[in-house]
């Protein structure tokens, strides 16, 4: 695994040597040696980074709750207020039941719903833990092209909306709700209370996607152990342009988010996968889960929710399209 030139990497790539090579004496020449090495090796990796980052972030977070975040947002110029939500919800990985009582506040403050999707675009797709998950894994010159493209198609995703006036398919009693019902108490920002705030991002996290992040070092582990690379190299990784669309259409049913489909990503690579067609996939599963879909859904009409997720499917397959004709 020599693409991993940092001392962190190494150091989860010699823990994961001694494991099954050495004390396990598997051959890393077999499909099952190579899989076990790539499990034992991600799984230790992605959840130390995991904790570390949670941690850290979440004493930063415990400043911005979704009240302040809806603040920062009201009032600004429609591009300005765009531009501000996409980097809040780069910053602020809400889960997705967080969605519902976003979307209310975002709309009970006058905030443009072009602007309110252009953050629920960005928040599941980009956010600090993946970011230094995948620039642990893959690097930071691939990191820094999925962050640009996230940040592009949740700018451009939100004025496409935009032009489909998705005010008449919100939910009435949404414009009904007054600001009392939306507070939300001040969490404590004292060193001891941003610490407990921490503590618990981290457990409520993890609780919430070790599941995911197993299933998709698993799958990952089994794609780099068991799938041939010539076989990868004839359907994924050439210039065929159905490879990208065909990526995006696997990544809409399967549910995770960006951190446990990050080792799927790296086994792609890994096999030959052009760089595109991995981005649309990574960025598919991110954004268009199933279960964020079905939340939604209780603020806004099947017709709004249809458009959303072909905007974004079209979007990722014109983002996978694009840095395939570049690389």
């Amino acid at each position: 695994m020599a693409h991993y030139p940092d001392l962190a990497s190494a150091m989860f790539e010699t823990f994961a040597n001694l494991l099954v090579y050495q004390l396990l004496g598997l051959s890393a020449d077999s499909a099952f040696g190579s899989a076990l090495h790539f499990f034992v090796m991600d799984v230790a990796k992605i959840f130390v980074l995991l904790v570390a980052v949670i941690y850290l972030m979440g004493l930063l977070r415990a400043l911005l709750s979704p009240e302040k975040v809806r603040g920062y947002v009201r009032g600004k110029p429609k591009w300005l207020a765009r531009s501000l939500a996409i980097l809040l919800g780069a910053v602020t990985p809400f889960c997705s039941c967080s969605s519902v009582p976003l979307f209310i506040g975002f709309v009970e403050a006058g905030i443009p719903l072009g602007v309110t999707f252009s953050f629920l675009i960005a928040s599941p797709m980009i956010n600090e833990v993946a970011v230094v998950i995948l620039a642990g894994i893959l690097g930071w010159k691939l990191t820094a092209l999925y962050v640009l493209a996230g940040l592009a198609v949740a700018y451009i995703g939100g004025v496409v909306m935009e032009w489909f006036k998705p005010e008449r398919w919100v939910e009435d009693y949404v414009w009904k709700i007054q600001m009392g019902q939306l507070h939300m108490a001040e969490p404590d920002t004292s060193l001891l209370g941003r610490h407990r705030y921490a503590m618990g991002e981290v457990k409520e996290i993890l609780r919430r996607i070790w599941k995911w992040v197993l299933l998709g070092i698993a799958v990952g582990a089994l794609f780099h152990g068991y799938v041939p690379e010539r076989w990868v190299t004839n359907h994924l990784g050439g210039d065929d342009w159905y490879t990208v669309p065909l990526a995006v259409l696997l990544g809409v049913p399967l549910y995770s988010n960006a951190t446990g489909v990050i080792p799927v990503a790296e086994a792609m690579l890994g096999k030959g996968v052009a760089m595109g067609t991995t981005l649309a996939f990574m960025m598919s599963i991110a954004a268009l889960s199933l279960p964020e879909m079905l939340i939604l859904r209780k603020v806004i009409h099947w017709k709004a929710l249809g458009i959303y997720a072909a905007v974004l499917a079209v979007a990722f397959t014109l983002v996978g399209w694009g840095f395939n004709l570049l690389t």
